[in-house]
This record gives structure tokens, sequence and C-alpha cells, in this order.
């Protein structure tokens, strides 16, 4: 915001072009992490996955219609907030579930198979709730969105299966890495988008809060409703409130928009981050405090 001209360019290189090969990378290291062990809670509790994959691209993608709507934010703004509800969720709700001592497995599973869904549900979440306001051309997103994400993936479970000993190295060094891609795109969204987020920026972050607090409530709410287990509410809050910002801001530069659709997805990531941490620790707090009484959180119908 203070020094956009450091995140604009270096000489004549535009590093707007680094965000695709920042998230191709991250991609590649959540594929080397993976295995057929992740995808057995779709066999062994397919009701929870279905419960959490309905609600996450369910929740998220009206509450943001709904939120850009009533800030009546710009079209391009807008479609921003829409585009980071529609996006799958993260890794950081995999950590947040694991600190909260929520159903981490469940977790693990619905944001592998959110993203895996995310090619074909992202683009026509987008085209119905976002088509009015710019222009969406759905095939060409699912594009985009399987180079982003599927290919890298791919070569990432690629290698965890066929070169176990380099993937274990890399996974050692993928963490610093990818918090490091991720601060980058921020910075360089930001500085894209400096003059429409000095226009909207006080009420955009409000928005993106706003979006985010509700996806929690929502999403246990709704696992509640359904008469869940408490660790797998949880689970099902996190999983909806926490996006995939980074795929998100993939996207908006695809579409060349990074300025201004890209500016939700950006602050969406480091306020989840914050009000995800402030949560997960204070679960963690109940649970401890629930287990030293002896009180069985696994069944327990009340948090």
């Amino acid at each position: 915001m203070i020094f956009p001209q450091w995140f604009q360019s270096i000489g004549s290189f535009d590093l707007k072009s680094l965000i695709v090969p920042l998230l191709q990378i991250i991609m590649f290291g959540m594929g080397t992490t993976l295995g057929l062990k992740d995808f057995e809670q779709v066999v062994r509790t397919p009701r929870s996955v279905a419960i959490g994959l309905v609600c996450q691209f369910s929740i998220m993608p009206f509450l943001g219609y709904t939120l850009a709507t009533a800030f009546e934010f710009p079209p391009e703004i807008a479609a921003g907030v829409i585009l980071i509800g529609c996006s799958p969720s993260g890794l950081a709700s995999n950590v947040m579930s694991y600190i909260a001592k929520a159903n981490v497995a469940l977790s693990v599973t619905i944001t592998a198979v959110a993203t895996l869904l995310a090619p074909v549900l992202t683009p026509q979440l987008m085209k119905l709730l976002a088509g009015t306001l710019i222009e969406v051309d759905a095939g060409k997103m699912t594009l985009d969105i399987i180079r982003i994400v599927i290919v890298p993936i791919g070569l990432g479970l690629a290698v965890h299966h066929l070169l176990r000993k380099q993937s274990t190295a890399i996974q050692r060094y993928m963490p610093l890495l990818s918090m490091a891609g991720i601060v980058l795109i921020i910075a360089i969204i930001t500085a894209a988008g400096r003059e429409s987020l000095l226009l909207v920026g006080g009420a955009l972050v409000l928005c993106v809060l706003i979006h985010n607090l509700f996806g929690y409530a929502l999403g246990y709410g709704a696992a509640r409703l359904l008469r869940m287990q408490e660790r797998d509410c949880r689970t099902i809050a996190l999983e909806v409130g926490l996006q995939n910002g980074g795929l998100a801001s993939g996207i908006a530069m695809m579409l060349g928009k990074v300025g201004t659709v890209g500016l939700a997805p950006a602050l969406f990531g480091p306020i989840m981050n914050l009000t995800g941490s402030l949560l997960a620790g204070w679960w963690a707090k109940q649970n401890d405090r629930r287990t030293s009484r002896g009180v069985d959180t696994e069944s327990s119908p009340k948090s």
C-alpha cells in the first residue's frame, strides 16, 4: 500500500506473472502430502464428507453473493467476494482442525475432494452468481483451474508414490515456501489493486470478515442440525469458513482482473488465518477443560 512500485515490476518483468507459478508450486507441495489414506473417509464416513462438501459449495457462494449485493460494491469487486465464496477450502483448514482438536482426517478428506471438484463446481457457481457482474467463461475457467490445481497436485501425487525419499525432503521445506509464496501473492495483489482498495478498503475488510465469521457459524450450525458429533461439527465449521484464497487469486489473475476481482481473496487470507487461529485455540482450550472433567468430547452434543 505504501510502496506499491516495489511489488509491481522489476525492470520490464511484471510481478503479477509470478502468481500462477507460485500457486502451482504450492499445489504441487499439497500433492506430495496426499495419499490414498487421505480419501479413506469417503468410504468410511460418506455422510460426513457429503455434508462438508454440500456446506462448502452452498453456504459460502450464496453468502458471498448476498454480501456483495448488500454492500453495493463495483461489479468487479463484488465478483471477487463471490469468487472467494465459490472456491474450495484450503490447507489452512487442516491445520486449524488439528489445533482445534477436531476431526483432522475428515478435514483433509473434505479439502482434498473439494479441491478436485473445484474445476467443475467453481466455474458453474461463478457463472450462476457473478455472470451479470463480469464475463465468466466457465469452460476456460475450468481449464485454468485444472492447470493451476489438478496438474500440479497430480505431479505431487506421482512424486509421493514414485519418489518417496525426494517427497519427504520436499515436504520438509514446503510449509515455509508456501507461506512465503502466499505472502508475496498478497503483496503483489495489494500493489496492483491499491487504488481500488483506497476506494472500498474499509467496507471490503468488513464484508470479508462477515463472510468468514458467518461461514464458521453457518457451517457449525448446519452440522449441529444434522446431529453430527462435536468434533465433526468443528471440522465442518472450519472447512466452510476457511477458503483457498490463493486459488481464488490465481483465477482472478487468469481473468486479467487481479487488481479488482483479486482484492477480496487477498484480504480473506490474512483475516481467516487470524480468526481461524483464535477460534481453533478457543476450541482447544474448551476441549482440555472438558477432558479434565472427564467429559467425552467425541459424542457430547454440546460444545
